[in-house]
């Protein structure tokens, strides 16, 4: 923790194993290295480590990487994130960790926060970190993740998972998501939608990784459900009915509910939450609006039900979150000191 006044960034360790996938490492680099404060100073500092001495680490490509970190750069982190590795032999065969690796994790300190990408998670439920917790990996390995780890409650339809302390996120791009979403958390959405600005992504993605599973290929010519979304989009602070929405279609309900599901992996009703969350977030960061008029704005109706959704959504009430995040009272986020540590 940081003394009044004292500003540190915090301290991002990306573990690197034999094996690894080259785009997986270069998503916490690219995500957490762009965030700043309004003095011009990085919010966050990305370091790389291996389970051995500094030099070169292997991937799945036809080259190596130098890694100038050994496992001691573990024990300083304020989060760890493990991406995928094709290498991790017992890990994925046993499910135990080799004793090398249970070396290097048994350096972090704890209340650090851990996260995953694609099947790092198998690195975190070997270590016990998920035993009792919801996770996910990507979905073509759920299954036999699943086996491997019976004391982890695996959800394979999702992009990621925040459980806390602990995050996982599905197969690759989803490791985006995942550190897209830890910065929103962290230094609120418009810091995180500035990232994804940047990096040409969009800050929020629909559904879950159902949408991503092999499925037959629909006619062409059948009409989608993006002309609904969008003109959702437009009202989310009107009541929008389910047959509304298919009507944008000229679909049946039953019809547009199905293909809704299976291009976006959720319920209309379920994306509309989500769209309307956003927003409300969105209203509570940058406007001072009453909370009766923030929740008319983003669809909820009353303060009392924009309350529960957010409660559920994020796990604070709109008052803590509008105190932590709005941009006229957030100076004491701008020196780095409300990042959790």
């Amino acid at each position: 923790m940081t003394s009044a006044g004292e500003f540190r960034p915090h301290r991002v360790v990306v573990l690197a194993l034999d094996g690894l996938l080259p785009f997986e490492l270069g998503i916490p680099h690219r995500i957490f290295g762009r965030p700043k404060d309004a003095q011009g100073r990085l919010l966050y500092e990305v370091v790389t480590c291996s389970v051995r001495p500094p030099g070169p680490v292997e991937t799945d490509a036809d080259f190596a990487v130098h890694v100038p970190n050994g496992p001691e750069a573990l024990a300083s982190a304020d989060t760890v994130i493990v991406p995928a590795s094709f290498e991790l032999g017992p890990v994925f065969e046993a499910g135990r960790l080799t004793d090398e690796l249970a070396s290097a994790l048994a350096r972090i300190r704890p209340g650090t926060r851990l996260a995953s990408i694609c099947t790092g998670a198998y690195v975190l439920a070997a270590a016990g970190y998920l035993d009792g917790r919801p996770a996910t990996t990507h979905w073509a390995d759920a299954e036999r993740f699943q086996r491997l780890f019976p004391k982890v409650r695996v959800d394979a339809d999702v992009l990621f998972i925040d459980a806390g302390d602990v995050l996982t996120s599905a197969g690759v791009a989803a490791g985006i998501d995942l550190c897209l979403h830890m910065v929103r958390r962290d230094f609120g959405t418009a810091v995180a939608n500035d990232v994804a600005r940047r990096t040409v992504v969009p800050p929020h993605r629909d559904g879950g990784q159902a949408q991503y599973i092999e499925r037959p290929v629909p006619d062409p010519q059948l009409s989608t459900t993006t002309a609904a979304r969008a003109w959702a989009l437009g009202r989310l602070h009107e009541p929008i009915q389910l047959r509304d929405m298919a009507g944008q279609e000229s679909m049946s309900v039953r019809t547009f509910t199905r293909r809704f599901r299976e291009e976006t992996g959720i319920s209309p009703g379920q994306w509309l939450t989500q769209q309307r969350v956003e927003r409300a977030r969105q209203l509570l960061e940058s406007t001072g609006l009453p909370m009766d008029q923030v929740a008319r704005e983003s669809g909820f109706g009353t303060a009392q039900s924009m309350r529960q959704h957010l409660q559920a959504a994020l796990g604070v009430t709109p008052t803590a979150y509008r105190r932590t995040f709005r941009a006229a009272g957030g100076a004491e986020r701008q020196d780095g000191a409300g990042v959790r540590r």
